[in-house]
């Protein structure tokens, strides 16, 4: 951290990030490669943030809602403290996978981040996924229909092969509460902090990171593992969505749930009440044989996938069936709040914002 309250993150990989109050700024080390300008800028201030409510609460971060005022878009705010070395590791992962990402890959955007020196706190500025998580359909609706769950994959799919054969990380924690999705009906993976990257193809991780309950056998065996541990994850996670039960027994601790995945046979969704196309895919994916298992490009021409590409499946619709319209009312009332305190009581330099939302014809 600079006098001035500049945060310096430095990748060897990918070059340096300087977070500070006004937002953050990505510069390319000479010589080093890239496919993007040397130099790229997230304008997200903390003045310019008001947050109002919490998302949800992990080991290593605090998610809240938060309006930023210039563009009045609700965001997500995902808050990391900078003092703890293993957290600045989740930062950089977080930024330098999100930053480099091009916009409808499968991946949550990224809106940019800001230092809070006060705090100590690292604050990432994500694209609020407002119909919530795979696992939270699940909750409400028990189990997620074919049609809709192989739209849904096909996506996520592609947000797997972008971070496997692109940036070459492991995300190392898919699971369904990190599958989200928006009232567009547009699925995304989130929380990169515990991915991995991987100099190439064939490279190999030996870290035991991520959710127990969706880690692969080779995983639990302590083994070496690579892209395909990803997949093993995305199969359970089908599996899970798909029937609405999870297939091992989790009730007698960690350690038995570990034994079962190692030691019992791989489990399959019962043919008499699925397609044969999601057992198949299901199937392949959790093969024990972590070579064996496909690639997620490979699975993108899966017929469980190609079945339902041109049948005009709505996802939005389906996810607005779900959704609880007073969430969004709620979001509605707390954007209203704060353009009206801004309106009346907010500082000068704020008014530019808010005055761009009286034009003609304006229902303001």
């Amino acid at each position: 951290v600079s006098a001035g309250g500049t945060l310096n993150l430095l990748s060897t990989s990918c070059g340096e990030y300087n977070i500070n109050e006004l937002g953050l700024q990505k510069r390319t080390s000479a010589g080093m490669e890239d496919d993007d300008s040397n130099e790229k800028t997230y304008q997200c201030a903390s003045h310019e943030m008001c947050i109002f409510g919490t998302i949800g609460c992990g080991a290593s971060s605090v998610v809240c809602k938060a309006i930023h005022i210039p563009t009045h878009r609700i965001l997500a705010l995902k808050k990391i403290n900078i003092f703890e070395k293993e957290k600045r590791q989740q930062l950089l992962n977080e930024i330098r996978t999100l930053c480099e990402a091009p916009h409808g890959n499968g991946l949550v955007e990224f809106h940019g981040a800001f230092y809070t020196p006060a705090s100590g706190q690292i604050s990432i500025a994500l694209e609020y996924m407002d119909g919530g998580s795979l696992a939270d359909i699940v909750r409400a609706k028990k189990s997620i229909p074919e049609p809709i769950l192989s739209v849904v994959t096909h996506k996520l799919l592609h947000g797997l092969n972008f971070l496997h054969g692109v940036r070459h990380l492991v995300h190392r924690d898919i699971k369904p509460a990190n599958l989200l999705i928006n009232l567009n009906g547009e699925p995304k993976i989130t929380d990169f902090g515990i991915s991995a990257g991987l100099e190439n193809s064939i490279a190999m991780c030996a870290t035991f990171v991520g959710t127990v309950t969706y880690m692969s056998p080779e995983r639990i065996n302590n083994e070496y593992y690579s892209y395909p541990a990803d997949i093993w994850s995305l199969g359970l996670s089908i599996f899970e969505c798909g029937t609405g039960q999870f297939p091992y027994s989790a009730s007698k601790g960690p350690v038995n749930l570990m034994l079962q995945v190692i030691y019992d046979p791989s489990p399959s969704p019962p043919r008499d009440c699925f397609s044969e196309e999601f057992c198949s895919f299901v199937d392949v994916c959790l093969q024990k044989n972590a070579d064996a298992r496909p690639t997620a490009e490979q699975l993108l021409s899966h017929p469980f996938i190609k079945k339902y590409e041109n049948a005009g499946v709505d996802l939005s619709a389906f996810v607005q069936s779900i959704f609880d319209p007073v969430e969004r009312l709620k979001d509605l009332a707390d954007m209203l709040t704060v353009h009206y305190y801004m309106l009346f009581d907010g500082p000068d330099d704020q008014w530019h914002h808010t005055k761009t939302m009286y034009c003609e014809n304006s229902s303001f």
